[in-house]
């Protein structure tokens, strides 16, 4: 876990530009423009998680992680289209070479 107020890392910046991952349906309007890295909850108060527990989001989606506009969408399936996209994020930031695995180049 890190401080909420770190400066931008490179995986932050990564997003800019990206498509969203999260991808609600009938929320989501695709548009990179507006896309940032939202992390996954449950680091505490005033704390969030690594930056590679996120996701690459639009404002739109995001918006309903964080419950600031309501969805027909349960908080189980908005809790699972966030990790689904957690992990499709993973997989674009180890393609980058911003993620690594152990004996991977």
């Amino acid at each position: 876990m890190k401080r909420k107020s770190s400066p931008p890392s490179k995986i932050r910046k990564e997003a800019i530009g990206q498509c969203c991952e999260v991808r609600i349906p009938g929320v989501c309007k695709g548009n990179p423009q507006t896309t940032i890295l939202a992390h996954l909850n449950g680091a505490g108060m005033g704390m969030k998680c690594h930056d590679f527990q996120g996701a690459f989001c639009c404002d739109h989606c995001h918006n309903v992680l964080d419950g600031r506009v309501q969805s027909d969408y349960t908080p189980v399936m908005i809790k699972l289209f966030h990790l689904e996209a957690v992990i499709r994020t993973q997989q674009i930031l180890f393609n980058e070479g911003l993620i690594k695995t152990p004996g991977s180049k």
